[in-house]
């Protein structure tokens, strides 16, 4: 039931839109023929869109605040249900299976690259689930890893003609060390101060490949990144593409088993620990330090290896590519999947990457629209898209 204090403040709301939004959506100057248009009917729907948005907004807040005061605790997302279901399960995943597999071959080229391009971001969200999700740690440097692996197989080939395969376990190693190098002198720090030295790494990478001319080709970048070769076969434009496509989903599948058996394991259970309380972590006798060391070291691994996918999939790499925005692409892709979540972390990447481009047909306001669906997703899911469901273990009495 809508009261009148609600409608009243729907009322104000859209008026304040309606001044707010008066010199973008209502005057237009043509420089062609110098007038200026006013466009009232833009303003009157902006105050009908603005009023109704407000009611169904307040609506929304009120059933949130319902389910949360009858919130029995055992609210496990549908998604983790469907894969605890042993009937439904095998079904499911066969699905998507097929989904995937199909993909390239009833799309066109188009859709298969921005496909790569999500599955991509899909491994880089991954790699900073480690990091930020599971251990804790906020990140803001991590694209200076991911192109550590782009510039480490454009400048192996470029130079000794090293091919993609080899780059691929070569670029996984240098990320390991640069993670574990960047890492040594900064994870003594936590939080805010942790997330600015970060953000400065990321930035000095950056800068250092923008003005070594003689070492990364300064912001000309490196053309020409070949594509992966099948035993020495090399494709056409077209095929190319799918056979990219092909290594990044078996790639992804790697990533998420690998991530999956860590979050698991010993290691993966003292992260966990200590993004709950880095006091009692140290307290029941982690090493909090190596612990932490570990985290950086693996998320940064994968990090260059998607980096390596990225630079034979463009064929081209130049300092552009890895900007802030790139890390808080990634961060957001972690935060709005959900914290800890593989399944939301793929969630994330494939709704964050995939819908700007969807959303072509609307340019003028697709960023709009995109932003507007971020703070959707943070205010009515905040532990985001699929949040993170924790492993239980049940002992039940031996019957005599």
């Amino acid at each position: 039931m809508v009261t009148k204090k609600e409608i009243k403040q729907s009322f104000f709301i859209a008026l304040w839109f309606m001044v707010l939004t008066f010199p973008i959506m209502v005057i237009k100057v043509n420089t062609i023929k110098h007038i200026i248009l006013f466009r009232w009917e833009n303003f009157v729907w902006v105050g009908v869109i603005g009023f109704f948005a407000s009611l169904i907004w307040n609506y929304f807040l009120r059933l949130k605040e319902q389910k949360k005061k009858s919130d029995n605790g055992d609210d496990i997302p549908l998604v983790h249900r469907l894969l605890q279901n042993e009937r439904v399960r095998i079904p499911f995943l066969a699905a998507i299976a097929v989904f995937f597999l199909a993909y390239p071959f009833v799309f066109p080229m188009y859709h298969t690259s921005i496909m790569i391009s999500a599955l991509v971001y899909v491994m880089l969200g991954l790699g900073l689930n480690i990091v930020v999700g599971l251990a804790g740690l906020l990140d803001l440097g991590y694209v200076a890893f991911y192109a550590v692996g782009a510039y480490a197989y454009a400048l192996l080939n470029l130079h000794f003609g090293i091919s993609f395969w080899i780059v691929l376990p070569v670029s996984a190693v240098l990320g390991f060390i640069c993670g574990t190098l960047l890492g040594y002198p900064v994870l003594r720090l936590r939080g805010d101060y942790l997330a600015i030295v970060t953000l400065g790494f990321g930035e000095i990478i950056r800068i250092i490949l923008e003005n070594w001319d003689e070492f990364s080709n300064g912001p000309r970048g490196i053309p020409n990144v070949p594509a992966p070769s099948f035993f020495g076969y090399q494709f056409g434009q077209h095929g190319s593409v799918i056979y990219i496509y092909f290594i990044v989903i078996a790639l992804v599948l790697l990533t998420i088993f690998f991530v999956s058996r860590l979050e698991n394991s010993k290691i993966g259970r003292a992260w966990i620990a200590l993004r709950d309380d880095e006091i009692a972590c140290q307290a029941m006798g982690i090493d909090k330090f190596k612990t932490k060391l570990t985290a950086f070291a693996l998320g940064a691994t994968w990090a260059s290896i998607a980096g390596v996918v990225f630079a034979a999939k463009t064929s081209f790499v130049n300092p552009m590519s890895f900007t802030i925005w790139e890390s808080i692409t990634i961060l957001c892709v972690v935060v709005i999947g959900g914290m800890g979540s593989a399944i939301g972390v793929i969630a994330g990447a494939l709704v964050l990457i995939l819908l700007p481009e969807y959303l072509r047909a609307v340019s003028e306001y697709r960023m709009l629209v995109f932003g507007a669906l971020q703070v959707i997703v943070m205010v009515f899911k905040p532990e985001g898209l699929i949040q993170s469901v924790r492993k239980k273990y049940k002992f039940e009495k031996l019957k005599d």
